[in-house]
């Protein structure tokens, strides 16, 4: 009975100190919204080359099975990139290997370019 008590009495004693710790630590910590954002260097154009996969037109979003992405460290995938440039959809048929280029901005992967 006295091992459980002394026991008890450690657990009890160390639990604020712990609580404490943790709060330090969380105060190193940025603001999660800032960490979301993009920052000055996501503003940097990315080349890859993929195969279109949909085209959207609609929504202005190009769905892409892109190769590696090395700048990103990003290994092949499928993904939707969206496109402020309307004209650019005209030059993206489904099933056509395209290089392109593109960014982040603040609502996600931008299409640049294509050639």
């Amino acid at each position: 009975m006295k091992k459980f008590s002394y026991s008890a009495l450690v657990v009890a004693l160390l639990l604020p100190a712990t609580a404490v710790l943790a709060q330090q630590k969380m105060g190193d910590m940025k603001p999660m919204d800032s960490a979301m954002k993009p920052s000055a260097e996501s503003k940097v154009t990315h080349k890859a080359t993929g195969v279109v996969k949909k085209v959207d037109s609609k929504t202005g979003v190009v769905t892409l099975a892109h190769e590696a992405v090395n700048s990103m460290n990003w290994p092949p995938m499928t993904m939707g990139f969206m496109v402020n440039d309307k004209m650019l959809l005209d030059k993206l048929p489904v099933g056509k290997k395209v290089n392109f280029e593109f960014m982040q901005d603040a609502k996600g992967y931008v299409f640049t370019s294509v050639q």
